[in-house]
């Protein structure tokens, strides 16, 4: 796992052999990175990284210039693998990495919005509908921030309210949300 463009292109991400954590395939990170390098600018953005696991896509977003990226998840393996990739890369300062579940990170009171969250749950995760509103309704996402949630190609979301569009991978579905 590598990342695929700017300023650390090239440079490897930490990793383990942990089967508990899927990391997001170069297909599709490159795909993803090609749709919001046209929809916004990555200078000076600010990124939540929800279920990071080995941080594949908030740390190719750093590379193209956001400002920070908060990782968060619950696994040692992909807490190891964060601080081992961020330390590599020389960007500690810019990089938090929070130790907790996603469900009650993001029911806490959001005390800073981001301009682009991405949200790769397990695909049996029981209830995106509640995770959608508490990123988007609480606050986390900025007004004209961007939320990615990666899941299985079988989950339709084109019925909720901040729905903008969607992209198939095979079994893989990317789903996009703004205000």
């Amino acid at each position: 796992m590598q990342i695929l463009a700017g300023r650390y292109k090239g440079r490897k991400i930490r990793s383990s052999s942990s089967l508990a954590i899927r990391p997001c395939s170069s297909r599709v990170k490159k795909s993803l990175f090609d749709i919001l390098t046209g929809r916004m600018d990555f200078d000076g953005a600010s990124v939540l990284d929800l279920f990071a696991g080995f941080g594949s896509l908030g740390f190719e977003a750093l590379s193209r210039g956001a400002r920070s990226v908060c990782f968060v998840d619950q696994h040692i393996d992909a807490l190891k693998a964060l601080k081992a990739t961020a330390l590599q890369l020389g960007v500690t300062e810019s990089v938090k990495i929070v130790n907790a579940d996603v469900s009650a990170f993001s029911g806490r009171p959001a005390t800073r919005q981001f301009g682009l969250v991405f949200c790769d749950p397990p695909y049996s995760w029981g209830d995106y509908d509640l995770l959608i509103e508490r990123i988007i309704g609480g606050k986390f996402l900025a007004e004209e921030g961007v939320l990615l949630i990666e899941h299985s190609a079988h989950i339709d979301f084109s019925h909720t309210p901040y729905y903008s569009f969607h992209r198939d991978y095979g079994m893989t579905r990317v789903t996009f949300f703004q205000h």
